[in-house]
């Protein structure tokens, strides 16, 4: 078993920590933009911080503040479990992907990786795969450092978010979206590859036009799935 166990090393978290820099403005924009809409609904500081800590999901945070409430009831307990449920969906694809890589690992570890793992760290990951990389302190690492930054913004945004209060009009939230486009380019392997993305990419319009609520992200999900295998 510890020949097939890839490294774990100092060395590799460190290199995490590093290859997190490139998305620390993105997490600190959507970060400080949810301390600041939690302050104006009236959550307290030790709820707000919860919810980045043991949550963590910036898309789930802002949907669970839209139903938030001051009286809570079994319903609405439920209802909020439901949507934070149905919009981290796509996390389970992320951690399906990430298994060959974690097979091998303590599982106290895996536990704790799955936990930080993000889109960006997920893209961090596997970029650093596609290029012969094994050491999973990479992850580890990257994760832990997005979720500092991510705790540290969302106070600060609790208390100074406010000074930003429209942040479209920096372009400040073209931040992620232009991250992930340029860590996708190295994982570009033609266009047949490509070809999931574009149905994901495509279902997701198409059901976000039609549908209401969040389902989109879990549809265009499943398309992609889908549209792999079938072309597997």
């Amino acid at each position: 078993m510890s020949a097939l166990r890839p490294p774990f090393s100092v060395s590799g978290l460190k290199l995490g920590a590093r290859a997190a820099l490139p998305a620390f403005p993105g997490f600190i924009v959507f970060a400080m933009a949810f301390g600041t809409a939690a302050a104006q609904k009236g959550l307290t500081l030790g709820e707000t911080m919860g919810l980045s800590a043991f949550v963590y999901a910036g898309a789930s945070q802002m949907v669970g503040l839209e139903i938030w409430q001051k009286v809570w009831s079994p319903a609405t307990i439920l209802a909020i479990m439901t949507v934070t449920a149905v919009v981290n969906a796509r996390m389970i694809l992320l951690g399906a992907t990430l298994q060959p890589w974690l097979r091998h690992e303590p599982l106290p570890r895996t536990a704790l990786n799955l936990f930080l793992v993000t889109e960006a760290g997920w893209l961090i990951s596997t970029r650093y795969q596609s290029e012969g990389g094994r050491d999973t302190g990479l992850l580890l690492g990257c994760g832990v450092t997005l979720w500092l930054v991510w705790l540290a913004s969302t106070f600060a945004g609790y208390f100074a978010g406010a000074l930003v209060p429209e942040p479209r009009r920096f372009g400040l939230d073209l931040v992620m979206p232009i991250f992930f486009s340029v860590m996708l380019v190295p994982l570009w392997k033609g266009a047949r590859h490509a070809l999931p993305w574009l149905v994901a990419g495509l279902v997701s319009v198409a059901v976000h036009a039609f549908v209401p609520g969040y389902f989109f992200i879990v549809a265009g999900a499943l398309a992609g799935v889908v549209a792999g295998m079938l072309m597997e």
